[in-house]
């Protein structure tokens, strides 16, 4: 079992979620904070708005999108660091907004770490 998990918010939190992490820039309607059983909210990993504004979640722009965003993971070392502690302390699910539950940031991201 891998200690990393992608998870919609929208989903219930679960005990098997370890620690709960929000990777978007933006707070995803319709979620209360205290029903989100955050951990941390980790926006500063989130993809720039001109990134995510120019995937638009189209999967058809994924390639791209996943090389783009790994780019601008190489410039955020801390909080990239803050991520892979939490990892070494055991389970971490990262959470994301979007309907696309392939086609998204907190998959690139799962992606990026496990390769890095």
């Amino acid at each position: 079992m891998s200690a990393l998990a992608v998870k919609r918010i929208y989903e219930p939190a679960s005990d098997g979620d370890g620690q709960r992490v929000l990777v978007d820039r933006l707070w995803p309607r319709g979620v209360k904070k205290e029903d989100a059983r955050l951990d941390l909210w980790l926006k500063d990993i989130a993809p720039s708005d001109d990134l995510r504004h120019w995937f638009g979640h189209d999967p058809e722009r994924w390639t791209e999108f996943q090389k783009r965003y790994r780019t601008e993971l190489e410039g955020k070392g801390d909080a990239l660091a803050e991520l892979r502690a939490l990892l070494a302390k055991g389970k971490v699910t990262l959470l994301f907004a979007a309907h696309d539950e392939e086609h998204n940031n907190a998959v690139a991201l799962a992606a990026y770490i496990e390769k890095s």
